[in-house]
């Protein structure tokens, strides 16, 4: 398995429906399931979940 399939590059989507976005990478072998984080969100103007969308 390559370096780039074990640790892909994710889009993490605001669900307060501003539409702003985080990009990171995360392990697969550690998170198999959708990632989900709560980070500030600067249109919202706070932190909110923010969710892996595929």
């Amino acid at each position: 398995m390559s370096r780039s399939e074990l640790r892909p590059v994710i889009r993490l989507r605001s669900t307060a429906g501003t539409g702003y976005t985080y990009v990171t990478r995360k392990n697969r072998r550690t998170d198999a399931d959708r990632m989900v984080l709560r980070k500030y969100d600067p249109v919202a103007g706070r932190h909110v979940d923010f969710r892996e969308e595929r």
